[in-house]
């Protein structure tokens, strides 16, 4: 579904400000252009083929509503006015998700954030509420969340409708298999009510950029505490990290992550004594109770332990080592130089050096994955069309590869149209994020 939408005129834009600030109070809406240019950014510069296009909007109007409720009423607002409008969490996605396409009005949901209540298995919060919040919320209750993103202070409904894995995955896959029990939601039609939905109705509404429906409040499962420890090794090279990597995520009781970097990547790192120089580091978030089957799997693989660790702070720093988050100290290690394609598949163990060959420079950050391994595979950046062509090349090797240089829903995209001709008839959630003919920055990208 495309509309095509024309900008809000500076009338309109008045009109919708002065109702907002009657609905919301004048410090939670600004036209300021200061804060407008904070609210029209992500970690999109992370993507030199993104970088190349910004900027890609700029919002007019910034509400911050502090409730769920509130949410309701400016998406409501905004769309008796006829204004576009981009639903924002705390900002960490980096691919252009969260900027203003259409302009308009941003919906910052990042002061919403009530816990409203821990269940038994559950926890239900506002949009806003930072998921590493949501972690302590549930410790004080013994359990722990199932999941969470790898920026930890990612929002809740930022990390639903915008990711779809993390911490915790090992066990569990991505968000949209078990992670989210319910959901309200704000449609675009005018209406400030938030719609309950459960299930398999919530599913519709995750991880397409508020297209759909604007998430206000969500409840996602929990499960019972474990005691972790963070597990720091490292091995002389990187194939020797690998050769254990699978079966540490198959230890018993399962990871919560298992992560390795190359020596390229672990020595662009914050500095740590259990990342010793010229060595591939490895690190795992164990239960206590597989501590030392990890130590007798990596020691046996001529590995070293450097370290075992405990404590939430802990889990939650190796949590900020995983994922995308290497390759973003190697981008800042030397700027200007690397992009990444997010790649899986058993060829990433297997067949490593045909791996690393396909870009100039390569360098693969590696997760041990639900099913298979999963990463983040770094290159030189030279044009899209490298890209594209390394895309390809890992494809024939056998490895799984998203391109993730592109803002436009990639996650069973006909069900989202469908869903929004129906929740958004007027085309107004997030204009320029739902083009089914959209092929992205990469112009042609295998995703």
């Amino acid at each position: 579904m495309t509309v095509s939408l024309s900008p809000p005129s500076a009338a309109v834009l008045a009109e919708l400000e002065a109702e907002l600030v009657s609905l919301l109070g004048a410090r939670a809406v600004t036209s300021e252009l200061r804060a407008r240019e904070r609210a029209s950014v992500d970690g999109a510069r992370m993507s030199p083929i993104i970088s190349e296009l910004l900027p890609l909007g700029m919002a007019d109007l910034v509400a911050t509503p502090t409730t769920a409720e509130d949410i309701g009423t400016v998406v409501a607002a905004a769309v008796r006015h006829g204004v576009p409008i981009t639903p924002r969490g705390k900002g960490t996605g980096n691919y252009g998700q969260a900027i203003p396409l259409a302009g308009g009005l941003v919906l910052d949901t990042s002061r919403a954030r009530a816990v409203v209540e821990v269940g038994e298995g559950w926890v239900t919060a506002e949009a806003g509420t930072p998921m590493v919040t949501l972690e302590r919320a549930a410790a004080a209750t013994g359990q722990q969340l199932w999941m969470y993103p790898s920026t930890a202070q990612s929002s809740l409904g930022g990390f639903l409708a915008g990711g779809s894995g993390g911490t915790g995955t090992i066990a569990h896959g991505s968000n949209d298999m078990g992670f989210v029990l319910a959901l309200d939601v704000v449609l675009g039609t005018g209406s400030a009510e938030l719609v309950h939905v459960a299930g398999e109705e919530a599913q519709p509404f995750v991880h397409n950029y508020g297209t759909a429906g604007v998430i206000a409040r969500a409840t996602v499962r929990l499960e019972p505490l474990q005691e972790w420890r963070g597990v720091f090794a490292s091995f002389p090279d990187f194939p020797g990290a690998l050769s254990v990597l699978r079966e540490l995520g198959r230890l018993d009781p399962l990871p919560r992550l298992v992560s390795a970097d190359t020596p390229e990547i672990t020595a662009t790192l914050p500095a740590d004594p259990a990342f010793p120089e010229g060595r591939a580091s490895l690190r795992v978030v164990a239960d206590e109770r597989s501590v030392e089957a990890a130590r007798a799997l990596i020691e046996g693989a001529g590995g070293r332990v450097e370290d075992v660790r405990e404590g939430p702070q802990v889990v939650l720093g190796l949590s900020m080592l995983s994922y995308n988050h290497p390759i973003e100290w190697l981008q800042k290690s030397a700027p200007g130089v690397w992009f990444h394609v997010e790649v899986s598949g058993d060829a990433l163990v297997e067949r490593i050096e045909e791996v690393h060959a396909v870009y100039e420079g390569g360098q693969l950050h590696i997760e041990a994955g639900h099913t298979v391994p999963i990463g983040m595979l770094a290159g030189v950046y030279r044009s899209p069309e490298q890209v594209r062509a390394g895309i390809a090349a890992l494809n024939a090797l056998g490895v799984g590869v998203h391109d993730p240089h592109q803002w436009n829903v990639d996650f069973e995209l006909q069900r989202t149209v469908e869903t929004a001709r129906r929740t958004d008839p007027g085309g107004l959630l997030n204009p320029g994020k739902l083009n089914p003919d959209y092929d992205g920055p990469t112009k042609g990208a295998i995703r």
